[in-house]
């Protein structure tokens, strides 16, 4: 058993150490024991994933591994104790689920499901986004809730864009969170792809409810996808990053 463990945890030298270190432990200890605690070591995430990274990967394996990076480096920078965080994964196509929420707290996936993109921003691939009133596409980016409401699409979830000149007028453009018909199984088959809103993520309607509530008041949504330029500067995506160079450029 143990030249099997050596084999799968030779190239993780930090994790090798530990496991020969508490071997002699556990050599007393009951099968029980001993299983308990190689389950916990093999579990931890690898050198240079955050923990937060390697959990959500976890529990959305389904999400790019990019998307889930980034969302925790955001929220990581935004909000270290925020409770909740939705994660879209505009990279995949309106027939795929590609919106998560997690309960960070609990370490729990709340929900994984359809969401639409703007018609603005592409066919079944959404593939440009824009912060313009009137754009019809959708925007990018870290986004905080706001409060619950009922409008013209129902039970709503109105969004703050929190990075400027990429989605920071999602309030005045009305991108909110609702439900809508055009997303659903049956719908995919009959197009092909969802249908499109206006600009906002929308999702199923069963589900508009329990989601929103899970959601509103001061929790996070993440709108992902490999923008060059977002990419290049949004500050939550670089937070630490220009101290990190101004420290080595003072070596």
């Amino acid at each position: 058993m143990l030249s099997r463990l050596y084999t799968r945890f030779r190239s993780d030298t930090p994790r090798l150490l530990t496991l020969m270190t508490a071997t002699s432990l556990l050599l007393g200890a009951s099968p029980l024991q001993a299983a308990s605690f190689y389950t916990q070591v093999s579990s931890q995430p690898p050198i240079g994933v955050s923990p937060l990274h390697h959990q959500l990967q976890q529990l959305a394996p389904g999400a790019s591994g990019e998307a889930l990076r980034l969302a925790a480096q955001a929220i990581a920078c935004a909000d270290p104790y925020a409770e909740r965080l939705a994660v879209i994964d505009y990279s995949l196509p309106s027939t795929e689920p590609r919106l998560w929420v997690f309960d960070l707290h609990q370490h729990a996936l709340l929900f994984e499901e359809l969401v639409s993109h703007g018609r603005g921003s592409g066919d079944a691939v959404a593939e440009v986004f824009s912060n313009v009133p009137e754009s019809f596409q959708s925007s990018i980016g870290l986004f905080r809730t706001m409060n619950s409401y009922y409008g013209r699409n129902g039970y709503s979830l109105r969004l703050e864009g929190l990075e400027p000149e990429v989605n920071d007028l999602a309030f005045q453009r009305a991108i909110v969170i609702h439900g809508a018909e055009y997303v659903s199984e049956e719908f995919i088959a009959q197009t092909g792809r969802l249908g499109r809103s206006h600009g906002c993520p929308a999702v199923r309607e069963d589900i508009t409810y329990p989601l929103i509530d899970s959601l509103k008041e001061e929790q996070y949504v993440f709108a992902y996808y490999p923008d060059e330029e977002w990419l290049a500067t949004s500050s939550f995506l670089r937070c630490g990053q220009d101290d990190h160079l101004q420290l080595a450029q003072m070596r």
